[in-house]
């Protein structure tokens, strides 16, 4: 049973404190000791240095290239043309290379990544390997016609073939663009048909949850739909020996020794392209640049995860989430990438605790509803692993509880760094997130990024302190999008995050800004409810509601009705041997008028069998809203981007009856 030692926290409570140690050890004090000895600028604490990074934006970008002794051709001539938004025109004169960059790092006395997954055991690869196939696919791909600019897809899960793949194609200035072998071939034609790419390398299935599913089929259609492709490159998974129709075998391509080559391009070439949701309308194509993700996944391993040559990251992700970039990105630090494929809950829910175990992880990554499954089993991790390398765990993906927070420090470790970090795979980075010379409270994030001018908004377009209002940045950042693939004068991308605030970036979330500089999300401001002129995040329900040991899940939707009045319908998914009756109901009731309020209590509480979520498991909170509105399932969500769809009947039907 989880250890109940410590009392119920609220949000803001202090939960841990670094110590001298800690943070004198930390690469943040180490760039503020940088910058006070080399460019005479002294800062007596985080949130100064904040400021400046912000205000003299352009000075702080330069010197952390300085910094971290980036690693590229010419002068800068100017470090961002204008401030105006959407940014364009950064480090104008110079010419540089991720991959390049990445490799700089390499050593013998380290492996460059840790991989584990369902089918098999722990395998190292060593940077001498890694550099070896990276050198080999790099030269098969210049050898089928593949050059700068060109596009590469991968269907693939997060194992090293996929991070091979990437860089391959980073090092000859090729835009990679991947997702996971579990999207179905209409949402995988959906993505890369948009970008037309030349080459494309997947692997024949996958396994999950203890399952095998074979995907040669869907690669077929994929192939044949997609007119672009000129090869296929097939990865053996669940058949060594697979093969298909006119295809190169994976090993031919990675075999031989190659001289590694490095294209170097301008700070703003393409380096990948991810993809939004896509709930509505096709996926947009994001593409973010070689130079801009350099700059800002540096800035994010190196100082805000403060992660160290020897330390090994991992984080549950596929490589249909922004987040494996990021776990890739780690090796830019000199640091071990560790990947897993597979469910986070197979064979049971502590499989990745034993990894962490295994792997001697200092950094573990994952997501809030991971930590909200790991408290429903009741589990203690510490008691039952040997986790004495871990120094931090992280989360992102939704918000996570205060209770989160005080379950990880009891069942995982008294003097444990718990970070939060939240942003997007529209900016591919985290704006909010650790620092190591910052103390951790329930509930926050630790701080704003170095370099991201992030307020929080009234519906007057004024700033907030203190109090909810829209998450916005005010100011560019390198890793916002360069453009969207084939968005005619940037249509889609204005339309996406400037047009509620001219010149300024509204990132669709609910986000208060403590005076200390520590920030709380409250949920997506697009599904926030409003009841009585009052704002009501969606997470605050959520937390409330999944603490109790009868909730699995829940979903809580605010409907304008016609007549004016405002129904808030909750919907919950009971644990197993659970009954909705009205005793429960009046348990829920109770505890949310007891711990929120009575604007928080539901008109109706409804069970489901499951809530509905994407592939990257957020709340599909907006679709399932306009569907209990009137509009029809395929106007409001792409079917391709839920990873459940079916469990969208249940409200279809729940519609149609009201109707």
């Amino acid at each position: 049973m989880s250890e109940k030692g410590m009392p119920a926290v609220e949000e803001g409570t202090l939960l841990w404190s670094p110590d001298d140690r800690f943070t004198g050890s930390s690469n943040m004090k180490a760039f503020m000791d940088w910058l006070s000895e080399k460019k005479n600028l002294h800062f007596p604490d985080y949130g100064s240095l904040w400021e400046w990074s912000t205000l003299r934006l352009e000075d702080f970008w330069l010197y952390l290239m300085e910094y971290a002794d980036v690693v590229h051709s010419g002068i800068v001539s100017e470090v961002l043309a204008s401030r105006n938004m959407p940014p364009r025109g950064w480090f104008k004169g110079i010419t540089l290379n991720y991959a390049e960059n990445l490799f700089r790092r390499e050593s013998k006395q380290r492996p460059a990544m840790i991989a584990k997954g369902e089918r098999g055991g722990t395998a190292e690869v060593s940077w001498d390997e890694l550099r070896q196939r990276v050198a080999a696919m790099a030269h098969f791909m210049k050898s089928i016609g593949i050059g700068k600019g060109d596009r590469v897809a991968g269907y693939l899960p997060n194992i090293p073939a996929a991070v091979i793949s990437f860089l391959a194609a980073a090092s000859l200035g090729a835009v990679w663009s991947g997702c996971s072998p579990d999207l179905g071939s209409r949402s995988v034609i959906d993505r890369f048909e948009q970008i037309e790419p030349k080459l494309l390398i997947a692997v024949d299935g996958y396994t999950y949850g203890g399952r095998d599913y074979d995907r040669r089929d869907t690669i077929s259609e994929v192939v044949s739909s997609i007119k672009s492709i000129r090869r296929l490159v097939l990865v053996p998974y669940l058949d060594r020996n697979a093969k298909m129709d006119s295809s190169v075998s994976w090993d031919d391509c990675t075999s031989g020794s190659h001289d590694m080559l490095f294209e170097r391009v301008p700070f703003e070439h393409p380096l990948w392209i991810l993809y939004s949701s896509g709930t509505t309308g096709l996926p947009k194509p994001i593409v973010h640049g070689h130079g801009g993700i350099l700059l800002e996944h540096l800035k994010m391993m190196i100082l805000h995860t403060d992660l160290k040559e020897g330390d090994r990251f991992f984080w549950f992700t596929t490589t249909s989430w922004m987040m494996w970039n990021v776990l890739v990105s780690a090796m830019l630090a000199g640091s071990t990438s560790i990947l897993y494929d597979g469910s986070a809950a197979y064979p049971d829910i502590g499989v990745l605790w034993k990894l962490a175990e295994e792997t001697r992880m200092t950094v573990f990554g994952t997501s809030a509803s991971f930590i909200g499954a790991c408290m429903k089993e009741h589990i203690v991790p510490r008691r039952e692993f040997d986790l004495s390398p871990l120094r931090s765990v992280s989360y992102t993906g939704s918000p996570l509880s205060p209770s989160g927070f005080q379950w990880i420090y009891e069942n995982v470790g008294a003097d444990m760094w718990v970070t939060s970090v939240s942003g997007g795979t529209d900016v591919c980075t985290a704006f909010l997130l650790g620092c190591p010379l910052l103390p951790v409270r329930a509930g926050e994030l630790q701080c704003r990024g170095l370099g991201a001018s992030v307020e929080s908004y009234g519906d007057d377009g004024q700033p907030l302190v203190d109090q909810v209002g829209e998450l916005v940045i005010t100011k560019p950042l390198p890793s916002m999008p360069v453009f969207f693939w084939n968005d005619r004068n940037d249509e889609r991308y204005l339309d996406s995050y400037f047009s509620m605030y001219e010149g300024v970036w509204r990132h669709g979330d609910w986000v208060k800004i403590s005076p200390a500089g520590g920030a709380v999300i409250y949920g997506r401001s697009d599904s926030t409810l409003k009841r009585h002129g009052v704002r009501i995040g969606t997470s605050e329900v959520y937390g409330c509601v999944e603490a109790m040991p009868e909730i699995q899940d829940s979903l809580a939707i605010g409907l304008e009705k016609e007549d004016g009045e405002y129904f808030l319908p909750l919907f919950v998914v009971l644990r197993a041997g659970m009954m909705l009756d009205e005793a429960l109901k009046k348990k829920i009731r109770d505890r949310i008028r007891k711990e929120l309020s009575p604007r928080h209590v539901p008109d109706e509480i409804i069970q489901i069998a499951e809530v509905p979520r994407t592939l990257n498991g957020k709340k599909l909170e907006v679709p399932v809203k306009r569907i209990l509105s009137g509009q029809p399932v395929e106007k409001v969500v792409n079917l391709g981007s839920v990873s459940n769809p079916a469990s969208l009947r249940f409200f279809e039907k729940m519609r149609d009856r009201a109707a």
